[in-house]
């Protein structure tokens, strides 16, 4: 009798089918399988195709390699003012350069204008951090590889470091030793180090001289000695060279306009006596302040050695071609001539021809009546010399900046 009624073990579509004693697999299942592989197979050439296409997978970032023939600086702080004029004439001279910044007092603007004017690969790259975070530090110095670098990130006004000394301590000498010790573990051998002349205090003789004792009287320069000191302290064991920079009160601008001086606006009350100059004379304020009349000078101002930062960054580039492996060089960086405020302020009133309406407060804490240098050393061991010494026409060339950039770089500079 036949049993319809039988249960099946193996379902209809995923049974083989025996002939002969060989098992065929049911052809549905076997089309599925071959589709399948050959999507796997055009996916993987498709990613061999983008992988061998791809430069950054292809070929390491120039400024991860050691090039023959290119030096490769790091310049710290190279958004601010200082740091972007030093990185625009390193990039002239065919350096190449990693800016690192966290834009606190810097300008992503003026980063935007060097990378509009380097545009080619391998040149100039930004990476924005704080030097104040060992990590990030560490990191972008195993990522990168370093010839040398100019250390010029710091906070740098005296009357806010006698307000608040703790900042200037944290982002000046610590972050220097944060600097120092990633140089050290990668193997970077070459430091220009951006010092002061605040480090001095107020030296009872004139002009200063690099044997001048250092006695600073603020903690901006006592921030500054102790990192210099960190510095000595550290190569006198190390084959590093270093390049010790005290350089005087800057001023000017890129001569071809394309950098200029742009503080933030919060910290106008601190910044230097050229940017309230100017913007006393755009009506930005209502005023110029001097602080301080009775200093022991000619006409009771302070006197100080105004140096134009086309020529600071000159003296920078020739220590770095003259740095020497264990050795330390430290140099004074001014025209050796110093001029009171009330003078400064006269050559201001010309250069915008606007009058300016000056108001006399009492001293900022914190400040020393007159300080200018003595340039001999520099100019006989790195054949330096101030070139624009014309305090006139050096505040003409930053005024045409800032008339044309009422606004700064107009970019803002958070990230």
């Amino acid at each position: 009798m036949l049993n319809f009624g039988r249960s099946r073990t193996q379902s209809r579509a995923t049974r083989s089918i025996s002939m002969g004693g060989v098992d065929y697999v049911d052809p549905k299942r076997k089309g599925n399988f071959v589709g399948k592989v050959f999507l796997a197979a055009v996916l993987t050439t498709l990613c061999i195709i983008v992988i061998k296409r791809s430069p950054y997978l292809n070929s390491p970032s120039p400024f991860s390699i050691h090039e023959p023939g290119v030096t490769h600086v790091l310049v710290t702080g190279g958004a601010g003012y200082i740091g972007s004029h030093a990185t625009l004439r390193l990039l002239k001279d065919s350096y190449r350069v990693t800016i690192v910044d966290n834009l606190s007092r810097g300008n992503l603007g003026a980063v935007k204008v060097l990378q509009n004017l380097f545009p080619e690969p391998g040149r100039l790259q930004f990476i924005y951090a704080d030097l104040g975070d060992a990590k990030s530090v560490d990191k972008i110095f195993s990522e990168n590889k370093f010839d040398a670098v100019m250390h010029f990130a710091a906070v740098a006004y005296v009357g806010e470091s006698t307000l608040d000394p703790l900042k200037y301590y944290h982002n000046i000498t610590s972050n220097t030793l944060v600097v120092l010790e990633s140089m050290a573990k990668h193997g970077v051998k070459t430091l220009i180090y951006s010092s002061t002349c605040a480090t001095y205090g107020e030296p009872e003789k004139m002009p200063i001289t690099e044997v001048t004792e250092q006695k600073p009287i603020n903690p901006y320069g006592k921030a500054k000695k102790m990192a210099e000191d960190i510095i000595l302290d550290f190569s006198e064991n190390s084959k590093m060279a270093v390049m010790i920079l005290r350089y005087f009160n800057v001023i000017g601008s890129d001569p071809e306009g394309r950098l200029g001086e742009a503080p933030k606006p919060e910290l106008r009350e601190h910044g230097r006596i050229s940017g309230a100059c100017f913007d006393a004379a755009r009506g930005i304020t209502p005023g110029l302040k001097v602080r301080g009349t009775d200093y022991k000078t000619a006409d009771g101002t302070c006197i100080r050695d105004y140096i134009d930062v086309t020529d600071l960054v000159d003296a920078h580039v020739k220590a770095l071609e003259k740095a020497k492996p264990a050795k330390v060089g430290i140099y004074n960086v001014g025209t050796g001539k110093g001029r009171s405020v009330k003078e400064f302020v006269d050559a201001c009133k010309k250069a915008t021809g606007a009058d300016i309406k000056v108001d006399f407060l009492p001293r900022r804490p914190g400040d020393y009546a007159e300080v200018y240098s003595d340039p001999t050393k520099i100019l006989l061991e790195l054949n330096w010399t101030a070139q624009h010494t014309d305090l006139k026409k050096s505040l003409q060339v930053a005024w045409k900046w800032q008339k044309a950039h009422r606004d700064g770089y107009g970019i803002s500079s958070a990230i």
